[in-house]
């Protein structure tokens, strides 16, 4: 098994995963033009469980460290397993509504207030992990959590953006806010439901037996078994538009599919090397620097789909001032792992 020990080759490894989990929704804006996000889904699921197994096959059996994947598997205990396919499934359904998001309001309001309310309550949720473990904090809580706090007033910043869009565009913006807001109250809870499924010997926070990429797998497995059970409701009531007929998936072209899968293996690609890495710092760093996805996501909304392009001029500074904060406060969490 590969995994990463040094801090500075772990923020790179972060890094990728911000990268990777700010930017795998637009393959969901290419394929948005012909293919319904509640179909998009159904292909993003299996991409994810397809690269977490391929992960697991591969780098969870090179190295000398830890078990080979199957070997880990036979000694897992339930509750392990449990605690990593519950983190899927949190996962899964706070996903399905930041992808409902994305829809009704673009990357770039989807990302910072939902990803954003994700960056905040899971690092305090994974800090509260590792006083568990530890009895006390690691790391500079006065700078991870003056990160924090700059990345609420990001957040904000964020919402009265896109009030300022739909109000020039005389749309309502309840609904993309009320999605994005729901969407980040749950995602912020699945890393810390994957770490404690994990040995301790892997990672500080850890209660489990299982390794990093088993742990990675049965997430994926979470994933897999509970978007049956969420997208088709998503499917019948949506969010936006008509009513979407499963029949129409099996129309739908290789572009359409392959779309999905893509993002899927994007993401997981993230989630992959995030695990890889956590070892090297505690869970509340290392979520948050993992997190930082809306930094990514909103160069891509911004910039690349123009999805501020109808807003009023005095938006432009809203919107600088936001980047600016996820900025600093990125910079301070990854300062407070001293």
């Amino acid at each position: 098994m590969i995994l990463v020990h040094n801090y500075g080759l772990a923020i790179f490894f972060f890094a990728i995963t911000m990268i990777c989990w700010g930017s795998w929704a637009n393959t969901q804006k290419l394929a948005a033009r012909t293919w319904r996000f509640e179909l998009f889904y159904w292909d993003l699921t299996l991409g994810l469980l397809l690269t977490a197994a391929i992960a697991a096959f591969t780098l969870g059996n090179l190295g000398t460290e830890g078990r080979p994947f199957l070997t880990d598997i036979a000694q897992a205990n339930s509750s392990s397993i449990i605690n990593a396919m519950l983190g899927g499934i949190v996962w899964n359904l706070g996903n399905i509504l930041l992808v409902a998001a994305i829809a009704v309001a673009g990357m770039s309001v989807g990302f910072p207030i939902g990803g954003g309310i994700a960056w905040i309550l899971g690092i305090i949720f994974n800090f509260i992990l590792v006083i568990i473990d530890k009895g006390s904090p690691e790391g500079n809580v006065v700078l991870l959590f003056a990160g924090v706090v700059v990345i609420i007033a990001a957040i904000f910043l964020s919402m009265l953006s896109y009030k300022k869009l739909t109000k020039e565009q005389k749309k309502p913006s309840a609904k993309g806010i009320i999605l994005s807001v729901a969407a980040g109250v749950l995602i912020a809870f699945f890393y810390g439901l994957v770490v404690k499924s994990l040995d301790n010997t892997f990672v500080t926070g850890g209660a489990g037996t299982l390794t990093p990429y088993t742990g990675v797998f049965f997430f994926a497995v979470g994933v897999a078994v509970s978007t049956p059970i969420f997208n088709p409701i998503f499917m019948r009531y949506p969010v936006d538009g008509n009513r979407v007929r499963m029949k129409e998936y099996f129309k739908g072209s290789f572009l359409n599919h392959s779309s999905g899968l893509i993002g899927g293996f994007i993401w997981m690609t993230g989630m992959v090397v995030s695990f890889m890495s956590a070892g090297s710092a505690n869970p509340a760093i290392s979520y948050a620097l993992s997190n930082a996805a809306p930094v990514v996501a909103i160069l891509w909304g911004i910039f690349i789909w123009k999805e501020f392009k109808d807003a009023p001029k005095s938006t432009n500074t809203l919107l600088i001032t936001m980047f600016i904060c996820f900025l600093i406060g990125l910079v301070l969490i990854t300062m407070s792992n001293t």
